[in-house]
């Protein structure tokens, strides 16, 4: 069976778009190679085909993950205003539908502990998406000087992961949805002081 020209390139992308997903809904320790592979509906006999190592594919399983959250940012905030723009990203980050949706959602809450105990290269991917996330962040705080502003983005954004952590880390569904709305009154405080 022949296969077209691109086949190898759909294959990959597949590869790493199923092992994001799958990465942070299991943490990078919870799945094995024939378990992201599976989750792309291959066999892991053919991984080394596509990937140096499990690392490597981890690496840009997170890079496509904190892609798609910068994405989903720039298009909920396109157009709007400062106060709301930042007002539409708390309130959609700190919903029921993100926490309840992991495979999905922002990879810092389901990540970055397991990130911070990985190689250097998932580390800088970390640190890379990080890093336009408080760019994205600080671009509604225009008032303070710059280094402020990124410290509040930072605060911010520190706030919105822990909060989301808490909130799926608890089974009771009124002290998570609790500690979802304890982060929204939080940041909107904080934005009210500035």
């Amino acid at each position: 069976m022949r296969y077209p020209k691109d086949h190898g390139q759909h294959t990959r992308r597949r590869i790493v778009e199923s092992a994001s997903r799958g990465l942070r809904q299991a943490g990078t320790d919870g799945l094995s190679v024939a378990d992201l592979m599976k989750l792309a509906n291959l066999t892991h006999g053919g991984f080394y085909t596509y990937f140096e190592s499990r690392d490597a594919l981890v690496v840009e399983g997170l890079a496509l993950a904190m892609e798609r959250t910068i994405m989903h940012w720039l298009n909920l905030t396109q157009g709007l205003p400062a106060d709301k723009g930042l007002k539409a990203l708390i309130d959609s980050y700190l919903s029921p539908r993100h926490r309840d949706d992991p495979g999905r959602g922002c990879a810092l809450p389901a990540l970055a502990a397991d990130i911070g105990r990985s190689g250097p290269e998932a580390r800088r991917t970390l640190e890379r998406g990080l890093a336009k996330m408080i760019e994205i962040v600080a671009g509604f705080t225009q008032a303070r000087p710059a280094a402020n502003a990124r410290q509040a983005a930072a605060g911010a954004i520190a706030t919105m992961v822990g909060s989301i952590v808490l909130a799926r880390a608890v089974n009771d569904k009124r002290l998570s949805d609790l500690l979802l709305e304890a982060g929204r009154l939080a940041l909107s405080n904080q934005a009210a002081d500035e």
